[in-house]
């Protein structure tokens, strides 16, 4: 090579692989195929490629990229969230790069090893529902600072992991909203939307069976239902909520998309919610005040969450040596009419 060092295009180039992948291999990422690591190895053997460790974690230190990516863009809490990720990483210095995954874990691998190709100086991520840690792994290597929002993937040691890890206070607040249901005189309460495999929508559920519970009350199966955690959906099961005898006369419901599409089903069917059935939500967008009705809900200020995801981000991108944290961010109960309809 004419006595200069040996570079990582010179290695993509000697074996007909991207950068990236030359990238990943050196990383000790699993991602690419035995026979491609097995090709590049050989080639860095060949041109006596040596690995500049203090190099790379200069380079990731000088990044001035934070990699942000979402489950759901359209839902206004995370388009708020991803406002103040940018804001922390803006005042520091740093750009957003913004990848949103449609609660799609395989476009959540794609979307994931094409940030990893801008060298991120970390990475925020909201996982798709069904996420698995293995795979995830894979992509992101064990080196690069990684911070997992509110959901919970699967086969994830928490214990032995270098990731951070920063969700809402899931169970107490839907504790909150039931018992504040039960204080209006309801018992028979559905926890609306959600899919029960979500880690944040498994520790809601348990945080409204555990308060229904100590009311001395057993949720029946029906007044469990799922749903896309989105508007649409939500208003096309709302009918599920009224085939027994023993229907609900009020829902604790996942989130605020939710709550806004079973009050659109509700209409629909001539039911009145904050009349006639009580209604409760998750997350407070700016859309919840000005509902009709305005939305009781879990207030969780998703810009200060998101502001504070990217200082932690920072804060291990430039100390790589701290352990990984676990967080949970407090959540009030706001309450407006939609939870007024009582019961005598």
């Amino acid at each position: 090579m004419n006595g200069r060092r040996v570079t990582v295009t010179d290695i993509a180039r000697g074996c007909g692989v991207s950068r990236a992948t030359v990238s990943l291999v050196l990383r000790g990422s699993p991602l690419p195929a035995a026979t491609t690591r097995a090709k590049v190895e050989a080639e860095l053997k060949k041109q006596g490629y040596v690995y500049n460790r203090a190099a790379a974690n200069l380079r990731q230190r000088r990044s001035s990229s934070v990699a942000l990516v979402v489950n759901d863009l359209s839902n206004p809490f995370f388009a708020d969230f991803a406002a103040g990720v940018d804001e922390a990483l803006g005042a520091a210095g740093y750009v957003t790069l913004l990848g949103s995954t449609g609660e799609s874990p395989e476009r959540q691998q794609r979307v994931l090893a094409s940030l990893m190709e801008h060298d991120p100086a970390g990475i925020i991520l909201s996982p798709a529902e069904g996420s698995d840690g293995v795979s995830l792994g894979q992509v992101l290597g064990v080196h690069l600072p990684v911070l997992v929002f509110n959901r919970e993937p699967s086969h994830v040691r928490w214990s032995a992991s270098h990731w951070d890890y920063l969700a809402l206070d899931n169970r107490r607040g839907a504790g909150l909203a039931t018992r504040h249901l039960l204080e209006r005189g309801h018992r028979r309460i559905a926890f609306f939307g959600g899919h029960a495999e979500s880690s944040s929508c498994r520790d809601r559920r348990r945080g409204y069976a555990e308060a229904m519970r100590a009311a001395g009350i057993e949720p029946e199966p029906g007044w469990l239902v799922e749903t896309a955690p989105t508007r649409l959906d939500a208003a096309g099961r709302t009918a599920s909520l009224f085939t027994s005898r023993h229907a609900p006369t009020a829902a604790v419901c996942y989130n605020d998309a939710v709550a806004l599409g079973l009050m659109l089903g509700l209409g629909a069917r001539g039911i009145v919610a904050g009349r006639d059935f009580a209604v409760t939500g998750f997350d407070d967008i700016p859309e919840a005040a000005v509902s009709t009705p305005a939305l009781t809900t879990l207030a969780t200020d998703p810009r200060a969450r998101g502001r504070q995801a990217a200082e932690r981000i920072l804060e291990r991108a430039r100390r790589p040596d701290i352990g990984a944290v676990r967080g949970i961010a407090p959540v009030r109960l706001i309450i407006r009419a939609s939870s007024e309809a009582t019961i005598a």
